[in-house]
């Protein structure tokens, strides 16, 4: 089974929540918070692998965090992988937009309205769509947990459950 320790940032400026847009190997497009996989084997923190993430895919360097927000679990035993997700709340950070990803992941990025978030998550995974949804509508800073099982051994056919 692979592991993956994902994190993702919530970044906030008067425009909106920073949102990065991701190609994905399939050539699919889709919208979330900046971050990315951390390198925990490798001794990185959650917090400085989320750091060194959104400056990498933004430019915008992130001095201090709070959180983590909430957690994300998904487990996707047919697909042989488990992944979590935990996801912080800027409270400092300085520089401008810069989209220069040295994973080609990411090929835009902006501060997207508050109203208008929800159309450009609709694309994105349940998994990140619906915590971020319910912290957008009621801004909690307490830490909640999100659990998914992904039921099925293709990608494009599998059955998302929250347990």
């Amino acid at each position: 089974m692979r592991e993956w320790v994902v994190a993702g940032g919530l970044i906030e400026s008067d425009d909106g929540l920073l949102l990065v847009q991701n190609l994905r190997r399939n050539g699919a497009l889709d919208w979330s918070p900046p971050g990315g996989v951390i390198e925990v084997h490798d001794g990185e923190s959650v917090v400085d692998g989320l750091t060194r993430e959104v400056a990498e895919e933004t430019g915008i360097t992130v001095s201090q965090w709070e959180g983590p927000i909430y957690h994300v679990e998904a487990v996707a035993a047919g697909l042989g992988w488990h992944l979590q997700v935990e996801v912080h709340r800027a409270v400092r950070y300085t520089g401008s937009l810069h989209v220069d990803d040295p994973d080609g992941i990411v090929v835009d990025a902006r501060f997207v309205a508050l109203d208008a978030c929800g159309d450009h998550l609709a694309a994105c995974h349940p998994w990140v769509r619906e915590p971020l949804s319910a912290w957008l509508a009621e801004r909690w800073s307490d830490g909640r947990a999100y659990r998914y099982r992904l039921d099925g051994d293709q990608l494009g056919s599998i059955q998302v459950v929250r347990v």
